[in-house]
């Protein structure tokens, strides 16, 4: 088998037994590939069966002159994932990446948005458009429900429970959870439904998806991504935001009005508490609020 086959098997592993979504397992393969790619410009003809660490040390070496730490952690990682699928198939008995150390790395605090530049990008929708009702829901259910950019474009009316105050949620990996969601968004999200979808010229196979484009079609990652850029423009917000900033915003406003980080991490469907441990990065005039108004000695 040569590194190309190895690395279709790889694919099919991701996806069959471990459900990830395409952009994932395309995220995953892509260091191996490029691994691969590094071999070849140097004439090293090595299977993925026989490589050594000593020639991964060169490829890392190699590529850290071009990228900073943080990603070469990221092609550390993915290389110990492939090689550990390696060992789990019995291909290899032991693993080329076992000594190898990523660089350490500061933890990076996510970006979030006042509630005043949430109200102003959405207030900066132009409502007059035939997409302004949809791209006001998609806003008030990024930020009303701390979803991810693909959660809410694969969003399905079927997974809309309002009578119980619900949405059902497809997460990474295929997992399902259920998100509460206000009387508010759910406001926003029927206005849109009414008003515009019901209108929309919907293609096959999108009759049950929520948020459509003019053609009716599903949306894209990447026009949500737009979509949120150019109302940043519009309102002169000197961030570099995305569709991932709602959902840190979502997390960090319910911290700071003192949820509890265990109801936060379910509702953000972390696998992990330690991944919504990152959110509690509040000033100091909150934490001394807190102190103030809960400890017993204040």
């Amino acid at each position: 088998m040569n590194w190309k086959t190895f690395i279709k098997s790889y694919q099919s592993y991701l996806k069959i037994e471990r459900g990830l979504s395409k952009n994932t397992i395309d995220n995953y393969t892509f260091d191996i590939e490029r691994l691969f790619l590094f071999l070849e410009q140097n004439a090293i003809d090595v299977s993925p069966v026989k490589i050594a660490e000593e020639t991964i040390q060169q490829f890392i070496y190699s590529v850290s002159k071009e990228v900073n730490a943080r990603s070469q952690a990221r092609i550390i990682s993915g290389l110990k994932s492939f090689f550990s699928y390696l060992i789990f198939e019995d291909y290899r008995t032991d693993s080329p990446m076992e000594l190898i150390e990523a660089p350490r790395l500061g933890r990076k605090l996510p970006d979030t948005l006042s509630i005043q530049d949430i109200d102003a990008l959405i207030d900066a929708i132009d409502l007059s458009k035939t997409e302004g009702e949809r791209n006001r829901a998609m806003l008030e259910t990024l930020y009303g429900c701390g979803l991810r950019v693909s959660e809410l474009v694969n969003l399905k009316i079927s997974d809309l429970f309002f009578e119980e105050g619900f949405i059902k949620i497809t997460g990474k990996g295929n997992k399902q959870r259920f998100v509460p969601i206000s009387a508010v968004t759910q406001k926003f999200i029927l206005l849109y439904k009414d008003l515009v979808r019901n209108y929309l010229p919907i293609n096959k196979g999108h009759e049950d998806t929520l948020f459509l484009n003019r053609r009716g079609r599903q949306l894209t990652r990447a026009m949500v991504f737009t979509i949120i850029k150019d109302l940043a423009v519009k309102i002169d917000l000197n961030k570099s935001i995305s569709p991932h900033t709602f959902r840190h915003s979502f997390a960090t406003h319910l911290l700071e009005n003192g949820a509890d980080l265990r109801a936060i991490q379910l509702m953000l469907g972390h696998e992990s508490i330690t991944t919504t441990e990152i959110y509690v990065h509040l000033d100091r005039k909150h934490l001394t609020q807190i102190m103030n108004s809960f400890h017993p000695r204040k």
